[in-house]
Formats: C-alpha cells, structure tokens, sequence
C-alpha cells in the first residue's frame, strides 16, 4: 500500500478570470484574451496533493504534467483579479518552468508548496520564495 496523498486542491482556473477577459473581449484588442480564458475555463484542471502538482490542460485536456515536490526549486505568486486569484509560478531543479494560471486560492496553495518544497530539498523556505 501506498501512502495516502490528501488533495489541497482540484479544480479549475477562478471563474473571475473567465468573467473579466468576456467582459474585455468586447473590445477586439482584447479577443485573442478571451478565447485563451475560455481554453483554460475548458480544458485546464489543477490538482495540488501533498506529494505532487498535477496540471492537465492542452487541447481537450490531453496533455498532463505532473511534479513532485523535491523536484520544485523557486515558487513566486503574481496575484490578479484584484486579489481574487493569481498566478503562480513554479521554476524546477532543471530551470524549467510551470504555470499555474488563475488559481483560486493562491496564497494558501503557495504557502502549501513552498512548504512541502523547502521540506522536501532541505533549502529553506526563503529560499523558496524568493523573487
């Protein structure tokens, strides 16, 4: 048996980033915004547990990437929607990067990874969370 992995949390982008980009796609500047809201309110899903990150998204949710937390290097939030959501971003061992996009929540799942991350490397959560 494995261990048990609790969810912090599953679901999709904040349904504010959906309603502010419809209401800016009303203007043509703003359309190209709108159709990649509506991709993300469609396809993207999160999962956040205490072992991993999961992300499915891609066309009609078929891509997934997954990262355990050993593997996290840097985490920094970039709140939008007026505090409501926001952006996360998390920079891997190996340089690369993972976006998390409108997330509801952000603050409390930020704290949750850098946490897990700092426990699981051993660097100190300040490390973590620096910009």
């Amino acid at each position: 048996m494995g261990i048990k992995e609790d969810v912090i949390y599953e679901g999709g982008p904040h349904i504010g980033d959906l309603i502010i980009s419809i209401l800016m796609g009303f203007t043509v500047i703003f359309l190209p915004l709108t159709v990649g809201a509506v991709v993300r309110a469609l396809w993207l899903r999160y999962r956040i547990t205490s072992r991993r990150i999961s992300v499915t998204g891609g066309w009609n949710g078929r891509d997934r990437t997954d990262i355990i937390y050993s593997e996290v290097r840097k985490v920094v939030k970039i709140p939008r929607g007026l505090g409501l959501y926001g952006d996360l971003v998390v920079t891997l061992q190996d340089g690369s990067r993972l976006e998390l996009r409108a997330m509801p929540n952000f603050r409390d799942i930020y704290d949750h990874i850098a946490q897990k991350a700092s426990a699981r490397t051993g660097v100190p959560i300040e490390a973590i969370t620096a910009i």
